[in-house]
This record gives C-alpha cells, structure tokens and sequence, in this order.
C-alpha cells in the first residue's frame, strides 16, 4: 500500500494485478505463488481472503491488499492498468473486475496475459481501453504447451481479441511477430517492466508508455 501512496503522491499511473480468492474477493497481488513474497508454496487462487489476512509482504508489515483498498488509495488520482490475471477463474474474474470498476470514477483501462479476458472486455465493455500483454514464451521458458506458446508470442488472437495497445516485454522488441503487428495495426505500444533508467532511455524509442518499476525515473527538464 505504502508503495501505492508513493506512485499517487508522485504522479504516476499504475499498473497492478488482481487475482481471486477461492472465496470470491479481488486482491492485488502478481505472484501466481505465495512463495516469493511470502514465503508460502501455495497459489493464491487457492486461499482464502481470511487465510491471506495471515500473511505478511516481503517480511514487512504488510499484508496483502483488497482490490478495493487500493482503489481507495488511488480514488481516481492517477490513471490505472488493471491486469486480470490467467491463474484460477479468469473470467469469473474478469467479470467481477469490470463490475467492481463500473463504479469506479477516475480513468483506467485493462490488459491482461489471457486472450478471451481481453475478448471479454471487447464484447461486454467495448467503451474500456484494453491490451493485450505478451511476451516471447519460447525465450522466458514459460511453462505452457508448445502450440499455446507459439500462438501467444506471435500475437495470433489480435484478430478476435482487437487489443487497443500491445504490452510487450521490452527485452523482444525486436522480434518479427511484435514488430509486424506494430506496423500492420499501429497499436499503441507499452513496454513491461523497465527496471533502470538506462533501460528506460532505450525503451523510450520504441514505446509510447512505460511501465516501470524498483526505480524513480529522472525528471526531464
């Protein structure tokens, strides 16, 4: 939470993720696992809000947050990315995001890893920006089977999904399939996550929006 303090008081717009519980509740959390943060070999689509109370963040005090507790604390201040995320009930998910957000009165839009959550959004609510995260497969050895890794690196959805904006891993943007869809659609073109300013300064002449993270950009004069 503190670091979502920090991004508002700042003026910058965030990106988070949201996940769900086995008891129905939207936190925001980016680990399909709780083991990195937590210390716990378990995924948090299978625990409860309750069981999560009992957590803590990176040995800190905190916990982690409920997707309206963070809302609270952005009250529409800064523009946001909301990222449904693929692990559990994607869509069950990505319905109750969009229900929660109906209501919401500041500016966001979603993205997410999963190609029929975008779809959903482009046949349930059109008006909402959507984007289509991705990233190589095949170089970040991401556990998928071949044939999905083949169609989700080379963007091959894009037809059924009409992403809004392209948010790729900057460390691929040079690869065939993400460069032709920039040239061929002329998507808006996000670059995750740069996490220095020497990557930022590189990113920032093929991108148009940076999502960055572990380090306060350099004010441009």
């Amino acid at each position: 939470m503190p670091a979502f303090q920090r991004a508002v008081q700042q003026g910058y717009g965030i990106e988070l993720d949201v996940q769900l519980t086995t008891d129905n509740r939207l936190v925001v959390f980016h680990d399909e696992t709780l083991q990195r943060m937590c210390g716990f070999d378990k995924k948090l689509t299978e625990c409860s809000y309750d069981e999560l109370k009992h957590y803590r963040l990176a040995k800190s005090d905190e916990k982690i947050p409920l997707f309206d507790e963070v809302l609270k604390v952005i009250d529409g201040k800064v523009p946001l990315i909301v990222e449904v995320k693929s692990e559990g009930d994607w869509k069950k998910t990505t319905q109750l995001m969009a229900e929660r957000m109906d209501s919401y009165r500041g500016c966001y839009c979603m993205e997410s890893f999963h190609p029929f959550a975008v779809k959903w959004f482009k046949d349930h609510r059109p008006e909402i920006i959507r984007g289509q995260l991705s990233t190589n497969y095949f170089k970040d050895k991401i556990n998928r089977k071949w044939y999905e890794k083949f169609l989700l690196s080379n963007l091959m959805l894009n037809f059924l999904t009409k992403p809004d904006f392209i948010a790729y891993n900057h460390l691929w943007k040079k690869d065939f399939s993400y460069t032709l869809c920039r040239k061929l659609f002329k998507p808006e073109n996000v670059a995750w996550t740069i996490k220095n300013q020497k990557e930022l300064e590189e990113a920032e002449k093929t991108f148009d929006v940076i999502i960055f993270d572990s380090f306060i950009p350099k004010k441009r004069s």
